[in-house]
Parts: C-alpha cells; sequence; structure tokens
C-alpha cells in the first residue's frame, strides 16, 4: 500500500476467496476508519459466498452472508431486514492477516499479526 506515492504497508492474509474481501476491509478500517494496524486485522470478519465467480459461475440466489461471532445483534438483525441470507461461522475460518506499516514521517516500522492464528494452532 501506497500513501502519496510512497510504500507504507506490506501486508497479506490467506484464505482463497477470502482474501480480496479481507484485505480490502482491513484497507478501509486504516484509511476510513483510523485503525491501528492491529484494530484492522482484528475486527470482526464477514464472508460472502455464492457471488458469480470469473470463470462464468452466475450468482442464482443472491448468495450467503457469513458472519464471524460477536457482531451486535441490532446490526445482525438490520442485514436480515434488508434481505442478507447469513450464517455464522467460528472464529478461524477468516484467514491469516499480518502486516508492516513504515510511518512515512519518521521511518518507525510496526507490526501486527492474526489474532485468530491461536484459534486454528489449537484445533489442527
Amino acid at each position: 500500500m501506497t500513501k502519496d506515492g510512497a510504500p507504507v504497508m506490506a501486508f497479506g492474509l490467506m484464505g482463497g476467496d477470502m482474501q480480496p474481501q479481507a484485505m480490502r476491509r482491513s484497507s478501509v478500517n486504516l484509511v476510513d476508519f483510523g485503525m491501528n494496524l492491529q484494530e484492522a486485522g482484528d475486527v470482526i470478519r464477514m464472508h460472502h459466498t455464492g457471488s458469480s465467480e470469473p470463470t462464468g459461475t452466475p450468482m442464482v440466489h443472491g448468495g450467503v452472508l457469513h458472519i464471524e461471532d460477536g457482531l451486535p445483534e441490532p446490526v445482525l438483525a438490520e442485514l436480515k431486514r434488508r434481505g442478507h441470507r447469513m450464517e455464522h461461522e467460528a472464529v478461524g475460518a477468516y484467514g491469516g492477516y499480518q502486516a508492516i506499516w513504515r510511518d512515512p514521517r519518521t521511518g518507525v516500522y510496526s507490526g501486527a499479526t492474526e489474532r485468530r492464528k491461536e484459534w486454528l494452532r489449537t484445533r489442527y
């Protein structure tokens, strides 16, 4: 990721088709919501499945929104009211985030890693 034409962050997220969704969300959390590097990766994740695919598979029934535990009930109710089909998934089903940030002003590096990794490690 760059800021004002200079590189500021290297980051990634394992997880197949979860990658672009979670990487975009982490970027929005950093840039638009002002979260720090760790907060940006720790927020509750959502993963939409059943969308149209680049392979030509069309979305038929709107897909399913998979949501990690912990989203407040009023938010879940509003998503349902708007017609989203939702399923809860356990923590750990949403990839693995790691990031390194370089402060463009000071040159100081900071890092963040996935809080969900402990959940994965204890189960496999």
